[in-house]
């Protein structure tokens, strides 16, 4: 087992540096079955983009790193956050390198421009452009609402006089327990 402190490096992937990793303690574990870099201490971790732009950050409490599955967990006080202004906040998440995905099964809240939700289960692209809350709850905008706007059933006035024909939008109401997808634009421009 080999443990370095106080570290503060870069990851590169084919030659392109993509990551920032600082961290007050990280165990890099060959023995565990299976393998595993352990960040007890917590981490913090910036990605880049080809121009060594960043893209975003990721904090946690701590963290492990399954390197033969190429997968990070996550734990306590999870904080992301991309160039679109994206935030995402849980006690859990779960970043799968070879799906290319995060998920998380615990209370999550993703905070954006647009809308704010919160649900027990969470799933994106790495990107977080593309994401699912499910059992969720939040302030949707009325495009993002399912439903029909029927406002034909007009009543005629009693007194004889012409039916109102304004129309009235009806913004349906969706249920907490129903799964909602979201997606945003990039607008980020470097």
């Amino acid at each position: 087992m080999m443990t370095s402190y106080g570290v503060n490096t870069l990851i590169s992937d084919s030659g392109v540096i993509k990551y920032r990793i600082v961290t007050e303690r990280w165990d890099v574990n060959t023995i565990k079955n299976p393998p595993r870099w352990t960040f007890e201490k917590g981490i913090f971790m910036e990605q880049f983009d080809e121009k060594f732009h960043i893209e975003g950050y990721i904090q946690a409490d701590s963290a492990w790193y399954y390197d033969q599955q190429k997968l990070w967990e996550l734990r306590g006080r999870v904080y992301i956050r991309n160039v679109n202004g994206l935030i995402f906040r849980s006690e859990e998440l779960y970043w799968d390198g070879i799906k290319h995905e995060f998920y998380s099964h615990k209370f999550s809240r993703v905070v954006t421009p647009e809308r704010t939700l919160e649900g027990t289960y969470f799933r994106s692209d790495e990107h977080m452009a593309h994401y699912e809350v499910s059992n969720s709850e939040g302030s949707f905008q009325a495009a993002d609402m399912e439903g029909d706007q029927d406002n034909s059933q007009q009543q005629p006035a009693a007194d004889g006089a012409k039916p109102d024909t304004t129309q009235t939008p009806v913004t349906p109401v969706r249920k907490a327990a129903t799964r909602h997808k979201a997606s945003q634009k990039n607008t980020f421009q470097p």
